[in-house]
């Protein structure tokens, strides 16, 4: 039996892989790759490796997750380094502790190599810290979409107290959301932000009273991959903003030469 390693990509920008995913996507036999993973990455798979797309989008699925499960394990019992190459960090919403109970389950190794998880980078591009001295000692992550073919039941009143909330894939059921935070407590006035497609060249951020990111939403055509953050910290973003500001400096030395 081969080597399984469940390696987190990061967010969208390739320059946030570590160095040890990295290493290994460079010497892999075979790399698994989901759809939000950067595609320049898979250019660092060394020219014989079997590259395995596995991409999700809501209600279409190249390859269900049971079907992914197997695939891992044949994979692993031809080839000797098989690399699960995931968007983010896989014990963060990435099902990787899915994928690693299946392992376990047939006496398969694996390693873990974590990712930098989209709710700390996505809002870290937008300029805003999930925590700060001064607004938050906390951060909650939470997802914002059930697994197929459950109903919606996560009840947000509860999530209501946290100082800063980041929420993964939650524009689909934004108005639930918001809903249910201020039946819980949660100001209306609280201040708020999606960022679509985080770290990645086309990132957009917009922000709002908690009450109307709806509104601002719908109005802007925000859908996912996005990230929610909703607290304190978001009153930052205005002083914070790096990305964009460099964004905008090399659209402008770009019109320039």
């Amino acid at each position: 039996m081969g080597m399984v390693y469940l390696v987190g990509a990061g967010p969208g920008d390739p320059g946030l892989i570590t160095v040890k995913g990295l290493r290994l996507l460079q010497t892999a036999d075979v790399i698994l790759y989901d759809r939000l993973v950067n595609k320049d990455l898979l250019r660092e798979a060394k020219h014989s490796a079997k590259l395995v797309y596995c991409g999700k989008l809501p209600h279409m699925h190249a390859l269900n997750q049971d079907r992914i499960n197997r695939l891992l394990v044949k994979y692993a019992g031809l080839y000797a380094t098989v690399v699960r190459l995931k968007g983010g960090d896989p014990f963060i919403f990435g099902r990787g502790g899915e994928e690693a109970v299946e392992l376990a389950k047939e006496n398969i190794e694996f390693e873990i190599i974590p990712g930098i998880t989209a709710g700390i980078a996505a809002p870290a591009y937008a300029g805003i810290p999930v925590t700060h001295r001064d607004y938050a000692g906390s951060v909650a992550f939470v997802t914002g979409h059930c697994k197929a073919g459950s109903k919606e039941n996560t009840d947000w009143s509860k999530f209501a107290a946290a100082e800063t909330l980041a929420i993964y894939m939650g524009v689909s059921t934004l108005p639930h959301l918001v809903a249910g935070l201020i039946a819980g407590g949660r100001s209306p006035s609280t201040p708020a932000a999606i960022i679509e497609w985080g770290t990645t060249e086309h990132q957009r951020t917009v922000t709002a009273p908690l009450i109307d990111l709806c509104e601002v939403s719908e109005s802007a055509q925000i859908h996912n991959p996005s990230m929610i953050v909703v607290g304190e910290v978001v009153k930052l973003r205005e002083q914070l903003k790096w990305f964009e500001s460099q964004e905008v400096q090399q659209s402008t030395l770009r019109e320039v030469f």
